[in-house]
């Protein structure tokens, strides 16, 4: 049965929330979305629990064993994400800090016997083919695989579904393209793609097996719905957090911050319990490297970056230059923000050609970096060796505070200390104690520049690339540059100072604040500077806010994931759900012929149908409930056709099982291609009574569209069905779903609002100017 609503060519002459003008207008946004480096289509996720009668007569028929059983592998499966993140993500750093370091020691050997042509052409090449690899690996295997993965993660948790993020080659190309690629010395970091490593571990244990390996397991069909997912992924993005800084805390509040869109007490109780697991098996892991047999990697340490301190004090006076800090983080945040966006826009154009573009371009940034990353330190004086250098000096080998480069005998080159070394180097540089006179001011300005733009350009390349290392790297440099020009005006020593730069830049960019600074605490273990970090990050979000959104907000946007903020525009109250709703709607009657069925779902993507019961006792048809495209399909597998219009009674459950229904992994749902009818089944009947959702969320037409929202994300629905005021009329006036609700949206069906909406703003903006 198909309801459309009639609309005159007069109707385009109504008023602007005329019901029948709008229902008439398709959803224009935009189905589909940048995944990793490809376009894709993408779904919404269904995080409701559906109770039609079949799922009330498998919950009913489940004893205390199998409730055990379902308690039980919850924290099992936390465990194991727990122990696999941890194990990822040591291999990870050990195989960064190897690769890389044997590039380092052979151009450094070079060097020493003035063999320059010779070490340039090695870290040339070497980095080259490393960016090649990984980009050849991204493009080819597994676009999905491409950026840091954490706006795809986020989007995953507000509800937004997308074919080959969580699949088992996703996660091999993510591990091995973020080593060769971070090994490139690329300026991007491995902290975001070690948060969608370890939501993609998560997902796969949650998927409760593969049948198509044969690996499925009774226990873990409990597991096999989009809510359980949910959760999982959420610790496992927390879990790829503290693998990245060894950070447990920092990660639990990672995810509760900036990923999660729904969070309860038994989640934070299990992510909690998740990153323990990891804080405990890289203890265990960088015992191995206490003996020396973790290579170039060194003893490790579960502090990264210690700084700490035995006189660390500061005074009233010290507070204006973090003040200072924070203000110059937060415009440089917003700016950083601002060009990644429009680099960002720019690289799209090739994100719909072939993969070689995109390699191309890869190999392009890499050619640029290593030219410069060479180059530069030529550009710096030599400076003589400190007396009291609390290490070697010059360094000769991978790393160290004090590297020779080119100069003579008893002289460093500050400036390819900082360039000429792994991400993670430079950071322990400029956060070293006791360095104050090490840096000059030309060769912090200069590495300053260089990777405020590098890692802009660095990002959007086809290769598992993060952002928070870069961040961190660049905002220490101009934080240590700010210690050089307050001097000894200052208690705290440079490499402080360059702990608050870091700190100011990320609360500029990705305008966190509590999170990111338990991960700051964890990282430098100084916990004296935890009042000023504070000051720092809500003083740097503050003023970034007041220009742009954080950085991965953004790139949601740029991708076109169809993400629902936690509040409401204000012009949404000046609307009703009815003035966005959309039309034809499609219903179904709870007999429904074969026939209708099939044609139905071949004639359209929807994936929620009302459905309506005419042979109750009212005078009119009234809503039974809801029913899935993808049970339908199950209907229609299984053929559980009737030959008579009657219903089926307690007939339908022997048909069918719990694991029948069960939701597979992203994008391995069964078609309705795929199905083949005879003619005389299209004639038969299906009985929708007891796998319809007898109890779906519903919402009167008169109803604000900002309440409605509220209501759409806090549940976590796909759809949200709109019945009348007036009970004579349609039983069902539409369906919400998450593209309702877009602006985009909104907007293009009521385009006057857009010149309300910049009114009202031009009003305000100099009433909030006036506040300062």
């Amino acid at each position: 049965m198909s309801a459309q609503p009639n609309v005159d060519e007069e109707s385009q002459a109504q008023p602007l929330l005329d019901p029948s003008l709008h229902r008439s207008l398709s959803n224009v946004t935009s189905q589909v979305a940048i995944v990793g480096s490809n376009i894709c289509p993408i779904e919404s996720l269904d995080y409701e629990i559906y109770e039609n009668d079949f799922f009330k007569q498998d919950w009913r028929s489940r004893g205390k064993v199998q409730i055990f059983q379902y308690i039980f592998m919850k924290w099992l499966l936390c465990f194991l994400i727990g122990l696999i993140v941890s194990l990822i993500g040591f291999c990870n750093n050990l195989a960064v800090e190897n690769l890389a370091g044997v590039k380092f020691v052979i151009t450094s050997n070079m060097m020493l016997v003035k063999r320059y042509g010779m070490a340039f052409l090695v870290f040339f090449s070497s980095n080259f083919v490393l960016t090649l690899f990984a980009s050849i690996i991204t493009a080819y295997i597994a676009p999905a695989a491409a950026g840091s993965g954490i706006p795809e993660v986020k989007a995953y948790l507000n509800g937004v579904d997308a074919p080959g993020i969580y699949t088992l080659k996703t996660l091999v190309v993510k591990i091995v393209g973020s080593i060769t690629a971070v090994s490139s010395s690329l300026l991007i970091g491995k902290a975001g793609p070690m948060v969608h490593t370890g939501a993609c571990v998560a997902a796969l244990l949650g998927q409760g097996g593969s049948r198509k390996y044969g690996l499925t397991w009774r226990w873990l069909r409990y597991f096999k719905n989009d809510r359980d997912r949910r959760d999982f992924v959420t610790c496992g993005s927390a879990a790829g957090i503290a693998a990245s800084f060894r950070a447990p805390v920092g990660g639990v509040l990672f995810s509760l911050e900036e990923m999660a869109s729904w969070w309860r007490s038994a989640l934070l109780w299990r992510c909690f319990f998740t990153t323990a697991v990891v804080a405990i098996m890289l203890r265990a892991l960088i015992d191995v490297c206490l003996s020396g047999k973790c290579g170039l990697f060194g003893t490790g340490g579960l502090i990264m970056f210690d700084v700490t301190s035995q006189n660390t004090t500061y005074h009233i006076k010290d507070v204006p230059p973090v003040l200072v800090l924070g203000v110059i983080g937060g415009l440089l945040g917003s700016l950083y923000n601002f060009l990644l966006e429009k680099v960002l826009r720019i690289y799209s154009c090739i994100y719909g050609k072939k993969p070689i573009y995109k390699i191309i371009l890869a190999c392009a940034i890499s050619v640029f970096t290593s030219c410069l990353l060479f180059g530069l330190p030529w550009l710096a004086s030599c400076q003589p060796c400190p007396i009291d250098a609390s290490e070697a000096c010059p360094t000769i080998g991978r790393s160290g505070n004090y590297k020779k480069f080119q100069c003579p005998p008893g002289h460093y080159n500050d400036l390819a200390s900082l360039i000429f070394n792994t991400n993670d180097d430079a950071i322990k540089n400029l956060f070293s104690k006791d360095t104050d006179s090490e840096f000059q001011y030309s060769s912090i300005l200069i590495f300053f520049a260089t990777c405020f733009f590098l890692s802009i350009f660095s990002y959007g390349i086809v290769v598992p690339a993060g952002l928070f290392v870069p961040v961190i790297v660049t905002g220490a440099s101009y934080g240590r540059f700010v210690g050089m020009l307050v001097g000894s005006h200052s208690n705290l020593n440079h490499g402080l100072f360059a702990v608050l730069g870091a700190a100011s830049l990320l609360g500029g960019s990705m305008r966190m604040t509590v999170s990111l600074c338990v991960i700051i605490l964890e990282l430098t273990n100084n916990l004296l500077l935890l009042p000023l970090i504070m000051v720092v990050l809500l003083v740097s979000k503050t003023v970034a806010d007041a220009f742009n959104g954080n950085v991965y907000d953004i790139i949601m946007k740029l991708k076109g994931f169809p993400y629902l903020e936690a509040h409401a525009e204000p012009y949404m109250r000046q609307l009703t759900v009815e003035d966005v709703v959309t039309g034809p709607l499609q219903l179904f009657n709870v007999i429904e012929k074969v026939e209708n069925i099939v044609h139905v779902l071949r004639t359209t993507g929807h994936h929620g149908f009302p459905v309506i019961d005419e042979r109750s006792h009212s005078e009119s048809p009234v809503l039974f409930g809801l029913v899935l495209r993808a049970h339908l399909i199950v209907l229609l597998r299984k053929k559980a056709f009737l030959t008579t219009a009657v219903p089926a009674g307690s007939d339908a459950f022997k048909h069918f099982s719990a694991v029948d229904f069960t939701k597979r992994g992203s994008g391995n749902g069964d078609k309705i291609e795929d199905i083949e009818l005879t003619e005389e089944e299209m004639e038969m009947f299906i009985d929708l009574h007891p796998f319809c959702n007898s109890s779906p969320y519903t919402v009167v037409e008169t109803m604000s569209l900002a309440k409605a929202l509220i209501l759409f994300r806090e549940v976590g629905l796909r759809h949200l069905l709109v019945i009348p005021k007036i009970s004579n009329r349609s039983p069902v006036v539409g369906i919400l779903t998450r593209h309702d609700f877009m602006p985009e949206h909104i907007l293009g069906v009521h385009p006057l609002l857009v010149r309300s909406r910049w009114k009202r703003i031009r009003f305000q903006l100099p009433r909030f100017l006036k506040l300062f």
